[in-house]
């Protein structure tokens, strides 16, 4: 059986698809009868950043940059921030600008979160109790002192 060109070129054919293997090894299928190599995506990627890095470098700086307001400030009915910008309902008044007093915020009231497992734990601890107080009420109505 003679070797066709594509099969030359390192290409093969498996369940009638045509693979080629690129550089790293690879393989990519698919490939057209007369290509004579190949490259993966992972490799046309990197070859891409190493042609044009400062285009990446944008996609990695986080987008999001704090204000220095607190979280839900543009719900509140009034805020005026640290510089006396006013703001109602998250809209600036810049006629009121300097008028007020900044607005002070209270810290959030932080609520540690518990496992299932604990809260089973304090479950347990608590039917503990009521199950002692409930032993001692019994206890008093027999006439079972710990004086006795």
């Amino acid at each position: 059986m003679s070797e066709s060109i594509f099969e030359k070129n390192g290409g093969y054919v498996i369940d009638e698809v045509n693979y080629m293997d690129c550089s790293c090894g690879t393989p990519v299928k698919n490939v057209g009868e007369s290509a004579k190599g190949v490259r993966c995506d992972r490799c046309v990627s990197a070859q891409v950043y190493k042609m044009f890095p400062e285009s990446f470098d944008n996609a990695v700086k986080p987008s999001y940059k704090p204000t220095g307001r607190p979280a839900g400030w543009h719900w509140m009915a009034e805020f005026v921030d640290k510089d006396g910008n006013v703001f109602h309902k998250g809209k600036e008044q810049p006629k009121l600008k300097g008028t007020l007093k900044p607005t002070k915020v209270k810290p959030r009231k932080k609520t540690k979160r518990r496992s299932k497992d604990a809260i089973l734990v304090e479950k347990y601890k608590e039917k503990q109790k009521l199950k002692r107080a409930v032993k001692k009420q019994q206890d008093f109505l027999n006439h079972k002192t710990q004086d006795k």
